[in-house]
């Protein structure tokens, strides 16, 4: 005879009772979660991958530059801050490509060189990015195929890049050594001294790097409300006064990303400056890192490693302000 019974579905007869309990009470829980605790249990399993492939590196370089070089172990005996301090008052520099931190001479000297190229690699790359987003957001014959060639430099690996520019300043022949050397910019071997040469690897960078900071600007220019500028307009606004009203303001927070990274990878240049010239020409930070880790000096290695990322930090930590502030309304 049929049963008038209700029975439970199979699949649920067959939890356990605890499991089906504990269940619960983990969606209790979650739905307890406010929205921050929620976002930050998601994004737990992320943080547990960057902590073991991240900040146990950041963790164990900066433990290894508290202690001695030694070429008959990986560590020496603990020394504390000593390699900082040796490294900016200019007693390792004997054992560096170039001086660590030489004023008199900031072309042969590592932390200038590298400040000095990043910031002359920003600034022009940051404008002339600016200036092809501008005239790629405007409607013109062809524009499709001109934004493919724009953007074609950023897409060119790194090794090519520093062979094109070699080839085009190597010492006499070359076609850029020519041009430039008529002009009376450079002498016939620009590559072999160390501010010609800095120039160029800085050259390839905005060559470069000026692509992807156009392709970033574009899809903010293409966002801005057209009734923005209608409105200037009629209240008489010339072009600069809406692009420095209008447009400027709305690009910033996409401008400032894109210098944020500019800025870390110029302070990061290595492999440019190895396909061009070589690291005792151009010494950046990155290179003094290579050449001192290749040396056996691990310590000395780790400590500017050290210095490299509290500086990029520091840089991040200024543009991170200046980004909230430009998100909050202001430049």
């Amino acid at each position: 005879m049929p049963s008038n019974e209700t029975r439970a579905p199979r699949s649920a007869s067959r939890v356990p009772a605890p499991l089906r309990a504990g269940g619960a009470r983990f969606n209790d829980w979650i739905e307890n979660l406010s929205d921050t605790g929620f976002a930050y249990f998601v994004l737990l399993p992320v943080l547990l991958v960057f902590g073991v492939l991240a900040a146990w590196p950041v963790v164990f370089t900066l433990e290894t530059s508290l202690f001695a070089d030694s070429f008959s172990q990986f560590r020496g005996e603990f020394v504390g801050l000593q390699n900082y301090v040796e490294l900016l008052t200019g007693q390792r520099d004997a054992l560096l490509i170039r001086p660590f931190l030489d004023l008199s001479k900031p072309f042969q000297s590592i932390l200038p060189v590298t400040m000095i190229y990043t910031v002359v690699t920003v600034v022009l790359v940051t404008a002339l990015g600016l200036i092809q987003a501008l005239i790629l957001n405007k409607a013109f014959r062809g524009r499709s195929i001109v934004r493919v060639a724009v953007l074609l430099p950023w897409a060119v690996p790194i090794v090519v890049q520093g062979m094109i520019f070699y080839l085009l300043f190597i010492p006499d022949a070359g076609l850029g050594t020519q041009i430039f050397n008529d002009l009376g910019l450079i002498g016939t071997r620009p590559l072999n001294n160390s501010a010609p040469a800095m120039g160029v690897v800085a050259l390839s960078a905005i060559w470069k790097r000026s692509a992807f900071v156009a392709l970033i600007v574009l899809s903010g220019l293409q966002s801005i409300d057209q009734r923005l500028y209608d409105v200037g307009d009629v209240a008489g606004a010339s072009r600069w006064e809406q692009f420095r009203l209008i447009t400027l303001p709305q690009v910033m927070p996409l401008l400032l990303v894109a210098m944020l990274l500019s800025s870390i990878g110029s302070m990061r240049v290595y492999g440019q400056i190895d396909a061009i010239s070589n690291c005792s020409t151009v010494p950046s930070l990155t290179c003094a890192v290579v050449g001192t880790f290749n040396g056996s000096l691990y310590g000395t290695a780790s400590a500017l490693a050290a210095i490299t990322a509290a500086l990029i930090g520091l840089v991040s930590m200024l543009y991170l302000v200046k980004f909230s502030r430009s998100n909050a309304g202001g430049l």
